[in-house]
């Protein structure tokens, strides 16, 4: 068994989450972080992460002062003795997990892992999925036998996009191995670069069951918020003046009704329960919550309408300004947002419809999304404004220098003055 001197960090996958990690392992162990995508790399290497999570400043001075590198090449990887798997783990069409990055970042390593090697999974799955779905990639591609010849763990991610508080060194882990041995080691190189340490967990199992009920809570939490939204809008009841009278009790659980998007809360629940039906288990709550919060950007679209046959507007093609298309403020993460089904629904009414996101990748937005995004909000009166997305820029505009003459205002986020608005999520 290796001790931690001997280390050396291969972090696989450098996105939201691998890269924060990969340049917190760097402070204390050799540490090279790998991507396939070329572009991402040569970025990264050039002191700049496009995702925001590290700033600057930190990926230089991991790249200059503490020896970290990223690369494409595989050969680059092969000294490591220690491995972490950060790939994203989505869904299909059907909201059906799509495995597809973790066996290909397990046949990576197992194109390069050693005898008495470790490789640690970060990425959000059901339980099950380390043993019997990754590792014996790796054994396969390998030749190696698992818990013989290398040696797992499961710590799952927790890392939370745009988040300048909680980041990566101050939140604690959660940490397992496939033996104890394992178990104590991958616990002692997290500790070792963790302000608020971790939990070791007493099986990969249950650490991949802790890190899917994490965003599945949230979930059902939510869209007990957003059901209550529907059920207090249509008796004339503001949810917002509800919910601050509620929280005066000191064991309310104080949330916001809303958009559920991103990577973690609008997905990762759909990977428990499409495994509680291979147990013969109906998940009636979750399933009942994941269709209740992605009908919520028809929703909102459909309330802004509302709005306007009240204000006397003509729909047909009226002038929409949705302001932020990224799935939560201040960040450029526009995985799975719910802005696009606010935008694909007000597009059966109308084409003059503008989005406007200073922190969005408008490139980016149109290959995925096949929608424009703007970063200045164009001169004119628009019939209907939606603040979708609560950007720091978007709190100080002067709404009612954009409405045209009994337009109105939605505010999705329940930010903005009352004066000001019409309706609110």
């Amino acid at each position: 068994m290796k001790n931690l001197n001997e280390l050396k960090i291969a972090v696989i996958g450098l996105g939201y989450v691998g890269l924060p990690l990969a340049r917190l392992f760097s402070t204390k162990f050799k540490t090279v972080g790998y991507d396939m995508n070329t572009a991402r790399v040569m970025g990264l290497m050039q002191g700049h992460d496009a995702t925001l999570e590290v700033s600057d400043e930190l990926l230089q001075d991991a790249i200059n002062n503490h020896g970290f590198r990223c690369t494409t090449d595989l050969e680059e990887i092969r000294d490591c003795n220690f491995y972490v798997v950060a790939v994203p783990t989505p869904v299909d069409h059907n909201n059906r997990p799509d495995l597809q990055p973790l066996w290909g970042a397990s046949e990576t390593v197992g194109k390069v892992i050693g005898r008495d090697d470790i490789v640690v999974y970060e990425s959000t799955v059901y339980p099950g999925v380390t043993e019997e779905e990754c590792l014996p990639v790796v054994e396969k591609v390998s030749g190696l036998t698992f818990n013989k010849d290398f040696f797992a763990g499961y710590s799952p991610e927790r890392i939370n996009p745009g988040d300048k508080t909680h980041t990566v060194e101050k939140i604690k882990k959660v940490t397992s191995g496939s033996t104890p041995e394992v178990a104590d080691l991958i616990d002692q190189v997290y500790n070792s670069v963790l302000i608020n340490g971790t939990h070791k967990a007493p099986s990969i199992k249950v650490a991949e069951a802790s890190k899917i009920i994490e965003n599945s809570q949230r979930d059902v939490n939510i869209a007990f918020m957003n059901e209550l939204a529907k059920i207090f809008n249509a008796m004339g009841i503001d949810t917002h003046d509800v919910i601050e009278a509620a929280a005066s009790k000191w064991n309310f659980i104080k949330l916001s009704p809303g958009l559920v998007g991103g990577h973690c809360i609008s997905v990762d629940p759909y990977y428990l329960i499409q495994k509680a039906q291979v147990y013969g288990v109906l998940p009636r709550i979750m399933s009942a919550s994941r269709r209740l919060n992605d009908g919520m950007g028809a929703y909102v679209a459909n309330q802004t309408i509302k709005c306007m046959n009240k204000n006397g507007l003509v729909v047909k093609d009226a002038k929409f300004l949705i302001l932020g298309i990224t799935f939560k403020e201040n960040c450029p993460d526009i995985r799975n947002t719910k802005v696009v089904d606010i935008y694909h629904t007000l597009e059966e009414f109308s084409s003059n419809i503008t989005v406007a996101d200073p922190w969005a990748n408008a490139e980016h937005v149109k290959k995925e999304y096949g929608i424009d995004v703007v970063k200045e909000i164009p001169d004119g009166r628009y019939d209907a404004i939606i603040l979708a997305v609560a950007h720091k820029e978007f709190l100080d505009l002067d709404l009612q220098k954009l409405k045209a003459h009994n337009g109105v205002v939605y505010d999705v986020k329940g930010i903005l003055p009352k004066e000001i608005i019409d309706a609110r999520l």
